[in-house]
Formats: C-alpha cells, sequence, structure tokens
C-alpha cells in the first residue's frame, strides 16, 4: 500500500465531487433536505380528527354527551349535519373522518334506564388511524357511562359524584410512558430517519461514483495505472466515507436542534458505530458499483436493495417483531434493523455499548462481509 498514492486519487475524488453540480448536490444537500421532509411531512399522531354529529334528540343529555367529543385535542368540532346524505357526501369527500349519531329518544330511554344506541361512523381507510379513533371513541362513551352510573348512585346513596365515582373506580390506572414520555411521534421517527438516509446516501454516491468511471472511459486511465487494487478502493472511497459521516453529524444536529428530540445516549458508542454504519452501506454501494455498467443500472439496483429494506424492513413504521414470519427473516438479515436499534437506543433509552454491543457487531460484520466481497469481485483490469 502506497499513503501517496492513495492519498492523490482520494484528492483527485474529491475534486470530481465538489466539481460536478450533480454530485455536490447528492453528498451535501440531498441528506438534510430529506431528513427536514420526512420530519416535517410524517407524523403518526392522532390528533384533531375533523368530527360532524346529528343529533335527532335536541335534548340536553345529547348536547352533554357530544360535549366531550370537543374538549380535547383528539376530535375538531366541524358541527352539525342535517340528513344521512349530507353525512355520507361529507365523509365520502375527506371533509370528515368520525361521526356520531344520536338517535330519537336517547334522554327519554336514559330517563327510563333504558339502555340506548349511539351509533358512530369512522373512516376506515386508514386502518392504523381508524382503530386510534375507535379508542378515543370508546374512552369518551365509558366516561360518559361512568359519569352517569355515578349520579345516579350519588342520588340514591345520599353522596357527591366524586364520591360515587371513587366507589365505582376501585382500581385506577396509572400509566407512565418511559423514553418518550410525551409519545411524539417525532422522538420516534426523528432518529430512524437518520438510518433511512444513511441506508441511501452513501450507496448512491458510491455506486454513481464507480460506475461513472466506467461510462466515461475514465477507468481506463486506473487500467494503465500503477495503482493497485486495494489503493484504487482507499482512495476511491475514503471521500465517500468522509462526507457520510460528515452528513450524520448535520442530520443529528437537525433532530437534536431541529425536532427536539433528546440524545441521552453514548456520545463516542454513537460515534463508533455510526462510522461502522457509514462503511456498511458504502459498502452495499461498492458492492452495487461492481456488479452493474451503467449509471441507470447502478441507481435501480441501488433503489432497490437500499430504500426497501430502510422503510420496510428496520422499524421505522411497523415494528420488527408486527412483521409476519418472513418479513422478520428480512429484516434480520438486513443491516438497517441493527442501527435503527442504536439509534433509538442511544437518543431515547441512554443505552450504549453494554446494552448495544450485539448490533454493533452485527454491522461490523456486514462492513467486512461487504468490502470483502467488493475487493474479491473487483479487477483491475477486467476481461473484455
Amino acid at each position: 500500500m502506497n499513503i501517496q498514492r492513495i492519498m492523490a486519487y482520494a484528492v483527485k475524488e474529491w475534486r470530481e465531487i465538489t466539481r460536478d453540480r450533480l454530485f455536490f448536490s447528492l453528498a451535501f444537500i440531498v441528506p438534510p433536505l430529506l431528513i427536514l421532509l420526512f420530519g416535517a411531512g410524517l407524523s403518526l399522531d392522532v390528533e384533531h380528527i375533523p368530527f360532524a354529529w346529528v343529533d335527532e334528540d335536541h335534548s340536553a343529555e345529547s348536547r352533554d354527551y357530544l360535549a366531550r367529543f370537543s374538549s380535547g385535542v383528539m376530535f375538531d368540532d366541524h358541527g352539525a349535519i342535517a340528513h344521512a346524505d349530507e353525512l355520507a357526501r361529507r365523509m365520502a369527500s375527506g371533509e370528515i373522518r368520525a361521526a356520531v349519531i344520536i338517535p330519537h329518544g336517547f334522554a327519554a330511554h336514559l330517563a327510563a334506564g333504558k339502555p340506548t344506541t349511539v351509533q358512530t361512523l369512522i373512516d376506515g381507510s386508514f386502518p392504523s388511524r381508524a382503530l386510534t379513533t375507535q379508542g378515543y371513541v370508546d374512552a369518551i362513551n365509558a366516561d360518559a357511562n361512568l359519569a352517569r352510573i355515578s349520579k345516579t348512585v350519588s342520588e340514591q346513596a345520599g353522596m357527591t359524584e366524586v364520591q360515587a365515582r371513587k366507589r365505582l373506580t376501585p382500581i385506577r390506572l396509572s400509566v407512565r410512558y418511559l423514553y418518550n414520555e410525551a409519545v411524539k411521534s417525532i422522538w420516534s421517527i426523528g432518529p430512524k430517519l437518520i438510518m433511512v438516509i444513511l441506508m441511501i446516501s452513501p450507496p448512491f454516491l458510491t455506486a454513481l461514483g464507480v460506475v461513472r468511471e466506467k461510462e466515461s472511459g475514465a477507468i481506463f486511465n486506473l487500467y494503465a495505472s500503477n495503482l493497485s487494487r486495494g489503493e484504487y478502493l482507499l482512495g476511491k472511497l475514503a471521500p465517500y466515507v468522509g462526507i457520510s459521516f460528515l452528513n450524520a453529524w448535520v442530520l443529528w444536529a437537525i433532530v437534536v436542534l431541529g425536532f427536539g428530540v433528546p440524545f441521552r445516549g453514548e456520545i463516542v458508542f454513537f460515534t463508533v458505530a455510526t462510522a461502522v454504519y457509514v462503511l456498511c452501506t458504502t459498502g452495499i454501494g461498492l458492492l452495487v458499483s461492481v456488479l452493474t455498467r451503467t449509471q441507470i443500472a447502478a441507481m435501480i439496483v441501488t433503489t432497490i436493495v437500499t430504500v426497501v429494506p430502510a422503510v420496510l424492513y428496520s422499524g421505522v413504521l411497523i415494528p420488527v417483531p408486527s412483521l409476519s414470519g418472513a418479513g422478520q427473516w428480512i429484516a434480520h438479515a438486513l443491516p438497517a434493523m441493527y442501527y435503527t436499534d442504536i439509534v433509538t437506543g442511544c437518543f431515547l433509552k441512554g443505552s450504549g455499548l453494554a446494552e448495544m454491543w450485539r448490533e454493533l457487531a452485527v454491522l461490523a460484520a456486514y462492513a467486512l462481509a461487504l468490502f470483502t466481497a467488493g475487493y474479491r469481485l473487483m479487477s483491475k483490469r477486467p476481461a473484455q
């Protein structure tokens, strides 16, 4: 290994990156832009659900029941609807996502001690949001039932409604959320976006950077030079690894300072794990570059092997234990899931080497395997 030749090739590659507008944008502008766009637009919080109602009873009891839907942040009250046809039209257009229909005789049935039914319509086109909405409706309905029973018991037993409510609910549930105390989706998604972008950006830069030389014919300069295969790879990939590692800290700063996500882990461990992950994803780009001959083919293959695993099989949107059997197998066979566990642990759980050494070891093994495969498959003078 000749250090001077490696450095000379790395400087030459750096100049090409900064001189080419496309590569400069991919290297320095696209990663922070992606995390800002994803962070601003991707939210799993289910709040302010547009809601309307049909009150066919027009009683004090029905108005009291409906008022419970407007008292929190879960629903945005869009007012009364006179007819069922109007309700169907507004539900189909997406103007409202939930509706409550109170039938005639609602107050009369309650006064007589008879059960009554309130119909609730929920837009089920997004199942996860629909299930969350149903949970909100169930909780509001349960609270309304408890309030009414408490009132009845207090009148019959000669006690206050507060005392009656305590008697009726002897077991109270105390819930405390760990790691994400405010249950903000950005706290969960923000760190994982670092994983997604570092899974996409370095392979694209590496694959396109190597394949570009094949297309332009610049690779023949390598064939004619005395640069060894190892020296070429080190000089070629060093700028991409350095840029991606720098981008990791830019993304970290956006997540912490821009999104307000706390970082509670060991900064040294996070630095090492991120460097290993960048090496791993750069190795993916290297492997793609030796298997493809055109930039279009490199872009297609890189998209398939990076975007799909990063989004579907890493735990960003769906927890890995909730995937099917085959989905879990795929997730464990890819590096994205392990770095997702690391960033989640470092940001929210205060984890470090003691808790995450297995994930770090897997990433290191991936990086070693990918670079070994890329080195073995790459030929300085391929057969024509």
